[in-house]
């Protein structure tokens, strides 16, 4: 098995694709503190993965792949129906009666886009780029992951440009409130 730090970016990808469609599994079965938890996770893992794949993988696939426009514009699409659906989910919380509905619902459009990737998109990106440029975006995407925001923003846009103005900032305000969630937490109010 590779380092993760070996790894190239649709071996990334596709681990956090594994990573998101087990999270989806278990927020569901879970309840009480441990659904609140695993939940937070799932929100954190989507955010950040849909805004590198956003700001570093599509831009370069539209620009190299075969048909590239027409796949990213559908990747797009369906990682913005994805976004309102996980705000909307976040709004409601993991106790609301209609949380696992909705995160079934949710489940099912992003493991449909998953799929896409993998099927059309990250194929497509091993016979178009080297090996060492696919190690390199890996890299990429694990900086822009560290920068990007902690839950979803579908105001902010899809766009590479819009994920690189916004995303830090963003991410920088939704760390402040996760830490000040934490500590209000910690206090028992």
């Amino acid at each position: 098995m590779a380092r993760a730090r070996d790894k190239d970016v649709v071996d990334l990808l596709i681990d956090q694709h594994n990573e998101i469609k087990d999270l989806f599994t278990r927020v569901v079965s879970a309840g009480g503190t441990r659904r609140h938890e695993l939940f937070r996770d799932l929100v954190r893992l989507l955010t950040a993965h849909e805004a590198a794949e956003e700001e570093i993988v599509h831009p370069m696939a539209r620009r190299k792949i075969d048909r590239g426009d027409r796949v990213i514009r559908e990747r797009l699409r369906e990682e913005r129906e994805a976004k309102h659906a996980l705000a909307e989910l976040v709004r409601l919380g993991p106790d609301h009666p209609e949380f696992e509905r909705k995160c079934a619902a949710l489940a099912e459009i992003v493991i449909a886009h998953a799929t896409q990737e993998e099927t059309e998109e990250f194929p497509a990106m091993r016979e178009t780029f080297p090996a060492e440029q696919l190690r390199k975006m890996a890299g990429a995407v694990r900086t822009a992951e560290a920068m990007a925001p902690t839950r979803p923003h579908p105001a902010a846009g899809e766009s590479a440009l819009a994920n690189m103005l916004a995303g830090p900032p963003l991410g920088i305000v939704d760390r402040i409130q996760d830490a000040l969630r934490s500590r209000r937490a910690s206090r028992g109010g």
